[in-house]
């Protein structure tokens, strides 16, 4: 399924902050990341699933997730919107293109070559500290 496109700007804000994790040890390496954060893991957490692990975090900071990922190693953000479509096309107008569109998100790549998310709202709360691109 892919993301329908729009035609009208919408707000964004870089919302989570995830550290793709290659490696068998997804538990071990969500300790490490909690404990040199200083937030520990919320095994609650519904996004605590298959190769995700959160950590706690407090309502007025960004989401830290760790990830188990098969490419390298590196941390990435998310931008959440609750148009994607239309935050995907402004990001494209500025350089950005699109690698790989999915059900509920899209990867995207900056002119730069850092890869990063388009993904829907993650938490309650939106639009506060989103920029609004009218």
């Amino acid at each position: 399924m892919s993301v329908p496109q729009s035609a009208e700007a919408a707000p964004s804000r870089a919302e989570p902050w995830y550290r793709d994790c290659r490696t068998s040890e997804l538990e071990a390496a969500a300790r490490f990341w909690g404990e040199a954060l200083g937030r520990p893991v919320d095994p609650n957490h519904p996004g605590s699933r298959g190769n995700y692990r959160m950590l706690e975090t407090p309502p007025d900071e960004p989401i830290v997730q760790i990830q188990r990922v098969e490419h390298e190693s590196r941390v990435h953000i998310d931008i959440e919107t609750d148009d994607i479509a239309a935050e995907v096309a402004r990001l494209t107008k500025l350089g950005a293109k699109a690698v790989d569109r999915l059900e509920r998100w899209v990867v995207m790549e900056a002119p730069t070559g850092q890869r990063f998310c388009v993904v829907r709202v993650q938490r309650p709360g939106f639009p506060k500290n989103a920029t609004r691109w009218d």
